[in-house]
C-alpha cells in the first residue's frame, strides 16, 4: 500500500487547481447567470450524487434555498437523496438505479434544471436520472471526473475536472459549487437593481417569462434578461 506524505496531496490540489482557474470560471459564470433566471422566475434546481458527491449536491441546495453571502430571498434547490424514506423506499422497489430518476419524474418539470455530480462520471443511477430528466425537458448539469465519460456525454453541458485523484476532483467540485453559489448571487443582486429601477417593466416582464416555455437548450445560450 503506498501512502503519500504529508504533502503531496496539497501538491495535488494546487496542481489541478491552477488549471481549473483557467476552464472553470467561465462555465460555472454563466451557469450561475442562467441558473438565477430560471429560478428566478419559478423553476426548481434538483440535485443528485452518490456518497462525498450526495454531500456537495446538499451543501448546494443548502446555498440556494439558505444563503452563501449576503441575505437574499430563498430559491427552489432539492438535493433528491436527502428524502431517505422515498430513497430507500425506491431502491427496495425499483432498484438503486431508478432512486434519483424516479424523484426526478415526481418533482421535475419542463424547465427546471438537474445538476449531477460523480467524480467517475460513471454512475448508473445518474445517467437514468438525466435520461429522465431530458424526458421531461429539463436542463441536465454535470460536474464530473476527468473527460471523455458517460455523464458528461449525457448532459447538456459539463464541467469536467482534470485531476489525478477521486479526492481532488471531490474538493475542487466544491471549490465550483462555490463558485457557482457566487455568480449566481451576482446575477440575482443584477436582476434586483435592474427591478429597483424599472418597476412596472418588470411586472410584466416576470409574468411574461413565467409563463414562457422553455426549451432545455436555451439554458445554455438565455440571459438574464435585465
Amino acid at each position: 500500500m503506498n501512502l503519500a506524505t504529508d504533502v503531496t496531496h496539497c501538491d495535488d490540489l494546487m496542481k489541478a487547481l491552477e488549471g481549473f482557474r483557467g476552464y472553470a470560471g467561465p462555465v460555472v459564470q454563466r451557469w450561475g447567470s442562467s441558473l438565477a433566471a430560471r429560478l428566478g422566475t419559478g423553476a426548481r434546481l434538483l440535485v443528485a450524487g452518490n456518497g462525498g458527491s450526495a454531500a456537495q449536491a446538499q451543501h448546494l441546495t443548502a446555498e440556494l434555498v439558505g444563503r452563501y453571502r449576503d441575505d437574499r430571498p430563498p430559491f427552489s434547490a432539492l438535493a433528491l437523496h436527502a428524502d431517505t424514506s422515498a430513497t430507500t423506499a425506491i431502491a427496495n422497489d425499483y432498484g438503486v438505479q431508478e432512486i434519483f430518476a424516479r424523484q426526478v419524474g415526481a418533482h421535475g418539470r419542463a424547465g427546471d434544471v438537474l445538476a449531477l455530480l460523480s467524480t467517475s462520471g460513471a454512475s448508473a443511477n445518474l445517467l437514468v436520472a438525466a435520461s429522465e430528466a431530458h424526458r421531461l425537458g429539463m436542463t441536465v448539469l454535470a460536474l464530473t471526473g476527468p473527460a471523455p465519460n458517460p455523464l458528461a456525454g449525457a448532459a447538456d453541458e459539463a464541467l469536467c475536472v482534470e485531476a489525478a485523484t477521486s479526492a481532488t476532483v471531490q474538493e475542487l467540485h466544491l471549490v465550483a459549487v462555490h463558485m457557482l453559489c457566487e455568480a449566481f448571487d451576482q446575477a440575482v443582486e443584477r436582476r434586483a437593481a435592474w427591478e429597483r429601477r424599472h418597476p412596472a417593466v418588470e411586472r410584466a416582464d416576470t409574468v411574461e417569462r413565467r409563463h414562457r416555455p422553455r426549451e432545455r437548450w436555451a439554458f445554455l445560450t438565455e440571459e438574464e434578461g435585465v
